[in-house]
């Protein structure tokens, strides 16, 4: 474009400038002028979703990976629908824009003077202003082209400064004023580092030291763990982590929310601790070898901690701006600035490499009489969640387990391609957790737990330029799926490759159903669930379960639908999508198959995976919930999976 600046103008200038490469939203009436002019300049493209929602969530995943997203929608019906995104954002620490076409002034006037409402108006002209307030950081309503300026570049200065989502509120009639041309760059700004800072970090790490010097092995050397937690990856921090433990050797575990956070082959490595739903193994070498634990930018919450707790005198927490040591407190001491410190530190107490371990192997080693049901060393471990689910050419009824086991293999040993998983709350969260995965390959909501976020954040993924040469591979529980399958639309419309897997357990809301009476998941399942088709009386041989004590809650039923059939819905001449149902382990190994052939139509667009479960089913990680099942719920396969590599090689 050329001519003066315009306030239109100035927003589009400012974000791109950003590096914002895609815009999602809804339009409308008062949001127009905006897209006409953001398609003139040319640098953002604009996304339009079926759904605000959709589009925030969009913006959320894009911002995750990016460093900054953003979406616009109009007045009130668009922004309302925008809110439960931009919560979500402003609670997992994600910069993002949020744009709210308003009204023109002329209609504010007509209002005030004559009572008069206009469309999406509301008698409360600050309604959207201060319902955003509670949901960001800075929210702004811009009824002055020449205030305009100002006001946008404090908003983007505080997003990208708190790592949390603003609101922008830009009357209609404002689009095409004229106004300033940017001046200067919208930068971060950064909290000084004042002597006072010095010395709370420098008592922080000596109190660190004297913990773990405090709380060595029965062999007097120490067994400290890292907890790599979600503020590594919102503050942009995977190299100095990696070059922390690649230097030090320590061994380290991630949180849930920082799944993928650095690449999960590094050596150090040893799994995804999620207290009592983590996998065994890592469970016992996190809160049973270890010594002591550090928290680095982990969150507390609960799907974090799986109903444990992480306090205590053995325990370390740094994150939110400060550092827990034991019963001791350091405020304002920035994990940017921690983690070079506490490198040094270990390097001159213990040496290069000297806290370098398998702990695996050393609880193998030094506790035979349990040795038989546990890897003889890290490489073992990992080895065994990569191959104990290969293609096995069987008929039996696929499970939670068995398709996350059978996907995991999948990742790691058939296909060629990169993926970003994306997994949306409850049971396909959780039954994602040990997948093995690179740096940045994935993505999900960990405090937040919107369902159905995963669907439309998958096309976030796909445009974000990190991830752009990667496949989205989207698990998503029924339920879920049903509150927002039309961004599947979105996927269709760009042609983005994903393979959405809906999760279908009997059209129940299963974790709704475990937090509220998991005694119903100790009843053993006994339908096939391949044997009525859903419309059927008896969906999926499972409702005969709704009456009697024994069966669900009847708000926790859901209406059945034929998942995969929407794909010939969102389907066009020029934009195809697919659909399949899967029941059996052969039919998900055929699938996979197919995946790998880039000639088959199932890659030429959207795939919709409907995975047939039985109601009863549940991932093993929350055996721990179920009355009776704790004990005996073991991390097993078709093969054992805590045998040694030499062991199965052997058979």
């Amino acid at each position: 474009m050329t001519g003066p600046c315009t306030v239109g103008r100035y927003l589009a200038l400012r974000l791109a400038e950003l590096g914002i490469t895609h815009l999602f939203g809804v339009p409308g009436n008062h949001l127009g002028p905006f897209l006409t002019t953001l398609r003139a300049e040319g640098d953002i493209e604009w996304v339009g979703t079926p759904t605000e929602g959709g589009a925030g969530q969009a913006a959320d995943a894009y911002a995750r990976i990016h460093g900054v997203g953003a979406a616009a929608v109009t007045y009130s019906v668009g922004a309302f629908n925008l809110l439960n995104a931009c919560g979500g954002a402003y609670v997992e620490q994600v910069p993002l824009v949020a744009v709210n076409a308003c009204p023109p002034y002329e209609q504010w006037q007509n209002y005030r003077a004559l009572g008069l409402l206009t469309s999406h108006m509301s008698p409360r002209p600050e309604s959207n202003l201060d319902v955003y307030r509670q949901v960001t950081v800075d929210a702004q309503v811009i009824s002055n082209p020449g205030l305009a300026p100002a006001q946008i570049d404090a908003a983007l200065t505080a997003c990208l400064t708190e790592r949390r989502p603003v609101y922008l509120e830009v009357m209609e009639d404002l689009w095409d004023e004229p106004c300033a041309e940017p001046r200067g760059a919208i930068v971060r700004g950064q909290r000084p580092f004042s002597a006072r800072n010095q010395t709370m970090l420098d008592d922080a790490v000596s109190a660190i030291m004297t913990l773990i010097a405090a709380h060595p092995g029965p062999d007097g050397t120490p067994r400290p763990i890292l907890w790599a937690g979600e503020e590594i990856e919102r503050y942009r921090l995977g190299d100095p982590l990696t070059e922390l433990v690649e230097v030090t050797g320590v061994p380290f575990c991630t949180s849930l929310g920082a799944k993928a956070v650095v690449d999960e082959d590094l050596p150090q490595f040893h799994g995804v601790y999620n207290g009592r739903a983590s996998h065994p193994d890592v469970h016992r070498i996190f809160k049973d070898w270890a010594t002591c634990r550090i928290g680095l930018g982990a969150w507390t919450t609960s799907k974090n901690l799986g109903g444990e707790q992480s306090v205590g005198t053995d325990w370390v927490m740094a994150a939110h701006g400060g550092v827990s040591v034991g019963t001791s407190y350091f405020p304002d001491v920035q994990l940017d600035r921690l983690l070079p410190a506490l490198q040094d530190a270990l390097v001159k107490g213990y040496g290069p490499s000297g806290l370098a371990a398998d702990y695996y192997a050393e609880a193998y080693t030094r506790r035979p009489a349990a040795s038989g049901v546990r890897p003889a060393g890290l490489a073992d471990h990992r080895a065994a969640l990569r191959t104990g689910a290969s293609p096995s050419r069987n008929a039996e009824r696929l499970t939670y387990d068995r398709v996350f086991d059978r996907i995991n293999h999948f990742l790691g040993l058939e296909t060629r391609q990169n993926w970003t998983v994306v997994s949306d709350a409850a049971f396909s969260l959780i039954g994602s957790m040990n997948l093995s995965l690179p740096a940045g390959g994935f993505l999900s909501q960990i405090s937040w737990l919107s369902i159905g976020w995963s669907v439309g954040a998958a096309t976030g993924a796909a445009l974000a330029p990190e991830r752009g040469h990667a496949r989205p591979m989207v698990f998503v529980g029924d339920g879920a799926f049903q509150e927002t399958c039309q961004e599947i639309s979105t996927h269709t419309r760009l042609g983005l490759p994903s393979v959405v897997f809906v999760m279908d357990n009997g059209h129940l809301y299963g974790i709704e159903q475990m937090l509220v009476h998991p005694s119903y998941y100790a009843k053993p399942d006994t339908a096939d669930p391949s044997s009525a088709d859903p419309g059927s009386a008896e969906p999926d041989g499972a409702e005969s379960d709704d009456a009697g004590p024994d069966g669900p809650d009847f708000y926790n039923v859901l209406h059945p639908w034929h998942y995969d059939r929407l794909a010939d819905v969102f389907a066009g001449p020029r934009t195809p999508a697919s659909g399949v149902s899967v029941a059996r382990t052969v039919e998900l190994d055929d699938l996979l198959a197919r995946l790998t052939d880039p000639a088959d139509p199932v890659n030429a667009g959207p795939l919709l995976v409907r995975v047939r479960l039985d109601r009863h089913d549940y991932p093993r990680a929350m055996a721990y919930k179920v009355p009776g099942r704790a004990a005996a719920a073991p991390f097993t396969t078709v093969e054992d999976r805590f045998t040694t590599v030499e062991d199965r090689r052997g058979r």
